[in-house]
């Protein structure tokens, strides 16, 4: 690679490419605005990149490469972590061989997201490192930074990234060094990597001895930046938030975090000792500021109502000069809504008409509560919609319980809904349930990504395909049929009446899917033939 190339990259794309240089020999991850394009542009760099169900299989799946030895890069968006807390806590006890970068990408302000959790909250609650990237460079960089620190402490290591790093492009040197890989090897740690409780408390020492060392590293560490200028006002920020600083106020002093947990106390409490007023700069929930007061060091912050939405330019002065925040008012749009070819808008409509209780999921079908339908209910987070469905089954007089119907995306159905089949076999509501699975063959919302049930994989190669149908047999499901979305009203109909467990897969590909799609089989078909006219050519000159 050339060392002094510059290109126009993404925070994404910079992601990626820092991945190649340092020899990530496995990208995992679920696709989740804003990170989504990580593992397809590390893919499109021949990196070997793959889609998980979801991403506590894919955070799995990375720890299992790190304890191998293996250089590993695990991504997602912010709400994905709360799927895959269960094992990034004990990762942070049992710690890794190789490196393994976490990119958890933030979406503050919702562009696309249920919620805005500030997922540096995670990093104090599992006590692991945080790294803060603020531009495109900075992404490429810190990566590195980020492989070296898991290397040298076996630690995993949060990488945040927020909306405006992600998708915006800034120019990128592919400077800094980083040695090559090791070969992946298995060395047996019992005592390290199976966390019963006496192994488990042991470890959770070793976690904070780690940590102990590397605030102390902070403390210096050249990911860290400051730059001085007026005695007067200091700033302390990190990520995205240092860019709006520099243009808000050019004439500040800034100490700009790179590494924001555990944070370099002494370094903070020297550098707002230094200057008449210091102000921390932050987008999302008050973390630096509450952690920095808790040191009893003097600081200003911004008002609550700060908290709420991206950061810009304008509100950064705002906070400066400590007024209020003026309202941003969206210029009138055209709402969001079911695309108008979308295939499943008459699931939406019959759903409406029968005036069902939709208890529905996050994905492109979250829109079927817009108008003209309004055919949703509920809607709390991936899979969620066959739980929610059996509470509201189970507890609703019985004329209410036989309107409930749970519907979900096939996407959606592979990531979290499997469990709640089990859930619904396991404690079946005395009304039955109904399940309707709008099986559309992409991951539509995020930018039709190939799952588990479509056949492909991430670079859309034939793979094994799970049988969403055979799956929910196999699993006990009275009854599961599968239909076209022009004909279902009376299998709907005949299942809300009865007291069986049924699912109902209604499939028709995704509009906007369907022509990649054909064209994907076509290319696998073709290069299967060719394999089998090479392979029988072989045998022939064989056999002669």
């Amino acid at each position: 690679m050339n060392a002094t190339k510059r290109m126009l990259l993404s925070g994404n794309e910079a992601v990626a490419l820092a991945a190649i240089r340092a020899g990530v020999a496995l990208g995992v991850g679920y696709p989740g605005t804003p990170s989504t394009e990580i593992l397809e542009s590390f893919s499109n760099l021949q990196g070997k990149a793959q889609w998980s169900p979801n991403e506590k299989v894919a955070l799995e799946v990375g720890l299992g490469a790190a304890y191998a030895g293996a250089r590993t890069l695990v991504t997602m968006k912010h709400v994905g972590l709360n799927v895959a807390a269960d094992p990034l806590f004990t990762a942070a006890y049992t710690g890794v061989s190789g490196a393994l970068v976490i990119v958890n990408a933030d979406d503050p302000g919702m562009a696309s997201s249920q919620n805005e959790q500030d997922n540096r909250r995670y990093a104090v609650a599992a006590g692991l490192p945080m790294i803060e990237p603020s531009d495109s460079q900075e992404a490429y960089n810190f990566f590195l930074d980020a492989v070296k620190l898991s290397e040298r402490w076996n630690i995993p290591v949060l990488f945040r990234v927020t909306t405006r790093i992600c998708h915006s492009k800034t120019v990128v040197n592919q400077n800094g060094n980083i040695d090559d890989a090791a070969a992946p090897n298995f060395i047996r740690d019992i005592k390290g990597r199976v966390m019963i409780p006496g192994y488990a408390r042991l470890a959770h020492k070793r976690l904070r001895v780690k940590l102990a060392e590397i605030e102390q590293w902070n403390e210096s560490a050249p990911i860290n930046q400051e730059i001085r200028q007026s005695s007067e006002l200091g700033v302390i920020t990190s990520g995205i938030s240092y860019v709006h600083v520099r243009e808000a106020v050019p004439e500040a002093s800034v100490l700009k975090l790179g590494l924001t947990y555990p944070l370099p106390m002494d370094r903070i409490r020297e550098f707002a000792s230094s200057v008449s007023r210091c102000v921390v700069i932050e987008e999302g929930d008050p973390c630096l500021t509450d952690a920095i007061r808790a040191e009893g060091i003097d600081i200003d912050s911004k008002q609550e109502a700060f908290r709420f939405g991206e950061l810009n330019v304008e509100r950064v002065k705002q906070i400066i000069n400590d007024h209020k925040p003026i309202e941003f008012v969206r210029p009138p749009g055209k709402p969001p809504q079911l695309c108008q070819g979308c295939p499943h808008r008459n699931v939406f409509q019959a759903l409406h008409d029968f005036d069902c209780i939709v208890s529905g999921d996050i994905g492109c079908y979250t829109l079927g509560v817009m108008p003209p339908f309004e055919a949703m209910d509920t809607c709390v987070c991936m899979g969620a919609s066959i739980g929610v469905g059996l509470g509201l089954r189970h507890t609703l007089p019985e004329a209410q319980a036989r309107r409930v119907v749970s519907v979900i995306g096939d996407s959606t159905f592979i990531h979290s809904g499997i469990t709640g089949i089990a859930e619904m076999v396991y404690n079946p509501p005395s009304t039955g349930h109904v399940v309707m699975i709008l099986d559309n063959g992409t991951t539509a919302m995020t930018g039709l990504q190939e799952h588990p049930a479509t056949g492909r994989t991430l670079d859309h190669q034939r793979t094994h395909m799970v049988s969403m149908e055979k799956l929910c047999e196999a699993m006990g499901v009275d009854r599961v049929e599968v239909l076209e979305p022009t004909n279902f009203d009376a299998p709907l109909q005949s299942a809300l009446k009865s007291n069986d467990l049924t699912v109902l897969i209604v499939r028709r590909p995704c509009i906007l899917a369907a022509g990649k799609i054909r064209q994907y089989e076509k290319a696998i078909t073709h290069e299967e033939s060719c394999s089998c006219h090479q392979e029988q050519e072989h045998h022939e000159s064989k056999s002669h």
